[in-house]
């Protein structure tokens, strides 16, 4: 099939260069022509274990091509992706449409035949209803349908929840959208896949509740790390506890500094707002916001007090930058809270990040950004893991040790063994001090 991608984005390049590997020729398209040339240049615009490679290989057998002109490649396209940006609008947090209707007008000005415009961009329940009012007001006489088809990829593991899903959403009005859905995505139907039909606005839904769904496990087990730490329980051992249900599977319960991204931060908020419009709120995601949101700035009282009730004067080495391992993702990760906080209590602050420090730097003032980790604790009073980059799990903590001037290490991961830490003065979360 010849498949156009609006957008190449996290979600746009990930899945144009995936559907090239299952065999189709993909055109992923973008208006900004430095990243288009960047692109065929083999250079990746975002970080993502694998994905160069894979558009590499995929370039070279001729099924992958980029372009900033849409026009020749839309109209000879079976399907139509729209994978552009919907960020939380300025003001009142609702979903920002603005990109996702003018792609809706553009490909409605090139499409001739029946084409399937899918909407792949994270949606409040209803745009697709208007992405076809667009098209038809536009292009009236051409047959088209719109369907939705959500992603459900994680940074640092996108290219394997693409290729080994756990499942497929479609939202469609029509068979014959669904049948074009299905011959996309034959390949992981012979792996027996499982392809969920439902109708368009179900499917938008769907994207909103899963995310809010996992935001709350984790802002759960956020809360009930906080209640270990007041009555001596160690939270690894509750979350293994209640994760062993498969009621309640282990997943996203691990006790952090609270959840950031491109995704749960402005899908919660975005589907708090629909649901105020349509008369049904959501409280208990809500809460899940607010619970966040006081989760990260709690983090900079809880490293203050590990370090001794001030932190003036004092230098930090603050290990990872990013929202999560894996990924050069900046967007609403809890350093950039943390950080300025510790910055205004008086704090010196050096910074490693295996990845996102190219992004962090256009976000904070007066931090040092150093080569490696133990760069930045030289010199420094106490050490603080922000981030579980597989690196930080396998610390020599005896030359940290050695390092540290005040031998402190605050870990709000818990990626560290309470067994393991020897000589460290080691914090970490909802788990009895070693």
């Amino acid at each position: 099939m010849r498949v156009v991608m609006i957008g190449t984005g996290y979600v746009g390049l990930v899945s144009g260069a995936c559907f090239a590997d299952f065999g189709h020729h993909v055109t992923c398209v973008d208006k900004d022509a430095s990243k288009i040339k960047r692109l065929e240049d083999g250079i990746m615009p975002i970080y993502e274990p694998g994905l160069d490679v894979l558009v590499k290989e995929n370039v070279k057998a001729g099924r992958l091509d980029f372009s900033i002109d849409a026009g020749e490649t839309i109209a000879e396209a079976d399907i139509v992706f729209i994978a552009v940006g919907t960020p939380a609008r300025r003001g009142d947090g609702h979903a920002d449409l603005t990109y996702v209707y003018a792609a809706a007008e553009e490909v409605a000005g090139y499409i001739k035949d029946y084409t399937v415009v899918v909407t792949k961009s994270t949606v409040p329940v209803g745009t697709g209803d208007e992405v076809e009012n667009i098209i038809r007001k536009t292009n009236p006489n051409v047959k088209f349908d719109v369907a939705s088809n959500p992603e459900f990829l994680r940074e640092g593991a996108a290219i394997d929840d693409f290729k080994r899903p756990d499942r497929v959403v479609v939202g469609a009005q029509t068979e014959e959208a669904f049948t074009a859905m299905h011959e996309l995505y034959r390949p992981l139907y012979l792996n027996e896949t499982p392809l969920l039909k439902t109708e368009r606005r179900t499917a938008e839904l769907i994207k909103y509740a899963a995310n809010a769904f996992l935001a709350t496990k984790i802002s759960f087990i956020n809360e009930i790390s906080d209640l270990c730490d007041a009555v001596g329980a160690n939270v690894q051992q509750v979350a293994k506890g209640i994760g062993l249900d498969n009621r309640i599977g282990s997943k996203f319960l691990h006790a952090g500094p609270g959840y950031g991204g491109s995704c749960f931060p402005k899908d919660t908020l975005a589907l708090s707002k629909t649901a105020q419009d349509y008369g049904s709120p959501v409280s208990i995601v809500d809460t899940v916001i607010k619970v966040n949101e006081k989760r990260k700035k709690s983090m900079i009282g809880r490293i203050v007090k590990a370090c001794g009730g001030s932190v003036k004067g004092k230098t930090l080495a603050i290990l990872g930058l990013t929202f999560k391992p894996n990924t050069d993702d900046m967007r609403d990760a809890p350093s950039l809270i943390i950080i300025p906080g510790l910055q205004e209590l008086g704090a010196n602050i050096r910074a490693y990040d295996p990845e996102g420090m190219e992004e962090a730097a256009d976000m904070f003032e007066n931090v040092e950004f150093c080569d490696d980790a133990y760069h930045a604790m030289t010199g420094a009073d106490i050490a603080v893991i922000l981030t579980e980059w597989n690196q930080f799990r396998a610390l020599n903590l005896k030359r940290v040790t050695e390092t540290l001037s005040s031998n402190t290490l605050i870990d709000l991961r818990n990626i560290y063994p309470l067994d393991e830490v020897g000589e460290l003065d080691y914090h970490s979360i909802g788990r009895p001090k070693a």
